[in-house]
This record gives structure tokens, C-alpha cells and sequence, in this order.
């Protein structure tokens, strides 16, 4: 009789593992199936829409990278993440223009400054910005990761010290996100800046789509870090161990790897996406200390969507979130009240993407478990 309940279970055990897959495994291909549709429909039914979302998806896709780097290293979400963006934006201004807020008018609080150089706010080629921009966005992304790192020693790793729990890194990194966007509210007021201004032109693709030059060098400029990220991951020794200790601290650190070496690598990875991603965000809208707050709940879809912790999945994710939100507020929807969807109401688009994706695959699209 024991013979035969210790075979019941084990049959048992194995069809419940089986029905768990197949419904995984379902779910994972319906997923799959509706994005693709999606996508398709978009692209043949709105295409300025659809083209509009891929350049702000990409946006997008660079920060949720950085955030699913911190996420797979470090376990828990970085809320701070998206006020760091703008940091890194704000950052660049700096050092373009030298300029920050004044009791009148903006005081220059540089001496020298990049603006400065000869030919720096000279437009290259068709693209709004001169090569100044480019530099004031490298040195911002050296000046965010040396910030990153600094702010896990500051905080961070003594909460690692303590074996806090993944609430207490929240909340800190909650309360940093609150003290950022504070500082950027003093130093450079509410008021909406822009990197350059005039006219924006545009250029004509195949298939009749026209984008925004800026915005090619934005999309371009994204799946050129993605993969720069990905050859980082896979073919590196920094990346191998970075994905070691993702899988499994403690055996990484007994295997010999230098864990707290690898944290400060992550944030300083992450650090340089997110003064990148700034600088991008900025250049296809505009500077504003709101801003980063407000693409958080973005970010943190497309992770989802992509699946926390796989870098290739925040790619797609990102760029899939950011053609439904534009897609989405062009509906014409004749049962709502006038002025819905608008432009106001993009953001929440992505709360319905992040609750739909936890409610039908929380692994999201490449598997990865939330």
C-alpha cells in the first residue's frame, strides 16, 4: 500500500509539473502572438504613432536595461531610477550651457563651459545639436556612475551589511528619487529647457514613414548601447560573473568572485545608461525635474514585459511599451467622453500593460521569474 500512495504522489507531482509548463508555456506563446499582432497592426494602421513610440520605446529600453541590471545583481527595484535620468540630463545641460537657475534670470555657475568651444552648438549634419551635446553627454554618464557608486557606499551597502530586506532598499532608494528630484527643482527651477531650439527636420524613409533626424540618432544611438550592453554580458569575464552572482551571490562568492567589485560595476554600467537615457529623453522632449517620476511606471512595464533581469527582454520591452502607449492615444474611442485617450493619459496606458503582463505571464516575454 505504500508502494502504491508513494507512486500516486510521484504521478501526481509530475502531472501538476507538466500541466504548469504547458500552461506556461501556452501563456508565454499567447503573449508572444498578441505583441506580434499588435505590433503589425500598429505599423499598418498608425504608423506615425508606431514610429513616434519605437524612437520614445528605445528611450525606454536604455533605462530599463540599467534597471534590470540593478535588479538582477542587487534584487530589488531601483525607484530612483527614472529621477536619476533626469539627473543625468540635467547634468549635461549643465555642462553644456553652464547655466542654472537664477533669482531673474539663469546665473552662470560654470566658468567654462562646453557651449564654449568653437563650432560646439553647430548642428551636425541634420541633427539639432553639435558635438558639444555628445561630450556633455559622455562626461554626464562618467559624472552618474561615479554618483551610482558613490551612493551605494553611502547607503546601499550598508543596508547589504545589515541583510536588510528587499522593502528597506525600496524605500531608500524611494527616498534618494525624492532628494533628486528636489535638487533639480533648485538648481534649475520647474520651467520646461531644451538643449537647442529652432526648427526640427525630418527625413523620409522607405515605406512611407518620416522621423525626426533627432530621432534616428536616438533609436540609433539605443540599439547601439544594447548591444554594447549584451556583448558586455555574454562575452566578457565582468559580464559572466556579473550573471553568476545574479543566479546565485553565494555560490559566486565562494566560487572566488569578487561580489562587492561586481556591485559597484553594475551601478556604474547603469549609472552611464542612465545619463544616456536622460540626454535622450531630453533631446526627443524636453528637460523637466517631473519627468523622471513620471516614466517610472514605463520603465518598470517594460522590465516586466521583457522578463527582470534579462537585458535583450528590457529592449523589446521597452520599445513594445512605448508603441502601445502612443498607439493607444490615438484611438478614436466613441463610448468616452471627449478628450479620452489624449496625450495626458499616455502614462497610464503603461499601469494597464504592467498589470495585464502580471496577470497573464509575470515571467514576462524571455522567461525571466519576477
Amino acid at each position: 500500500m505504500a508502494v502504491l500512495e508513494a507512486t500516486y504522489a510521484q504521478v501526481r507531482d509530475r502531472l501538476r509539473d507538466y500541466r504548469h509548463a504547458a500552461g506556461d508555456f501556452l501563456a508565454g506563446a499567447g503573449l508572444w502572438l498578441l505583441v506580434l499582432l499588435f505590433v503589425a497592426w500598429s505599423f499598418l494602421g498608425h504608423r506615425d504613432a508606431f514610429v513616434t513610440g519605437i524612437v520614445t520605446g528605445s528611450v525606454f529600453a536604455l533605462g530599463a536595461i540599467g534597471l534590470t541590471l540593478i535588479y538582477g545583481v542587487l534584487k530589488f527595484g531601483h525607484f530612483a531610477h527614472g529621477d536619476s535620468m533626469m539627473l543625468g540630463a540635467y547634468v549635461a545641460f549643465l555642462l553644456l550651457s553652464g547655466t542654472i537657475v537664477g533669482t531673474n534670470a539663469d546665473t552662470e555657475a560654470l566658468p567654462v563651459h562646453l557651449g564654449q568651444l568653437p563650432g560646439a552648438k553647430t548642428p551636425i549634419w541634420d541633427f539639432s545639436f553639435g558635438y558639444g551635446l555628445l561630450i556633455a553627454m559622455l562626461l554626464a554618464s562618467v559624472i552618474m556612475a561615479a554618483l551610482f557608486v558613490g551612493l551605494d557606499r553611502l547607503v546601499y551597502q550598508p543596508l547589504r551589511r545589515r541583510r536588510s530586506g528587499i522593502v528597506i532598499f525600496s524605500i531608500a532608494s524611494l527616498g534618494l528619487s525624492l532628494a533628486i528630484r528636489s535638487l533639480m527643482f533648485i538648481f534649475w527651477g520647474p520651467g520646461g529647457r531644451f538643449y537647442t531650439g529652432g526648427f526640427r527636420s525630418s527625413i523620409d524613409l522607405p515605406l512611407d514613414i518620416r522621423v525626426l533626424n533627432d530621432q534616428l540618432f536616438i533609436f540609433c544611438t539605443a540599439l547601439v548601447l544594447a548591444a554594447l550592453v549584451y556583448v558586455l554580458l555574454f562575452r566578457t569575464k565582468l559580464g559572466k560573473a556579473m550573471r553568476a552572482m545574479s543566479d546565485n551571490p553565494e555560490l559566486a562568492r565562494i566560487s572566488g568572485i569578487n561580489t562587492e567589485q561586481i556591485v559597484l560595476w553594475t551601478w556604474a554600467v547603469s549609472g552611464a545608461l542612465v545619463a544616456v537615457s536622460g540626454v535622450m529623453l531630453a533631446l526627443q522632449a524636453q528637460l523637466d525635474p517631473q519627468l523622471g517620476f513620471v516614466i517610472l511606471l514605463p520603465l518598470f512595464a517594460a522590465t516586466i514585459l521583457g522578463g527582470i533581469g534579462s537585458p535583450q527582454g528590457a529592449l523589446v520591452g521597452g520599445l513594445v511599451v512605448g508603441v502601445v502607449q502612443e498607439v493607444a492615444v490615438t484611438l478614436d474611442l466613441g463610448f468616452v467622453r471627449d478628450g479620452f485617450p489624449g496625450p495626458g493619459y499616455k502614462f497610464a496606458v503603461a499601469f494597464v500593460v504592467l498589470i495585464v503582463i502580471l496577470l497573464i505571464r509575470p515571467r514576462g516575454l524571455f522567461g525571466a521569474r519576477t
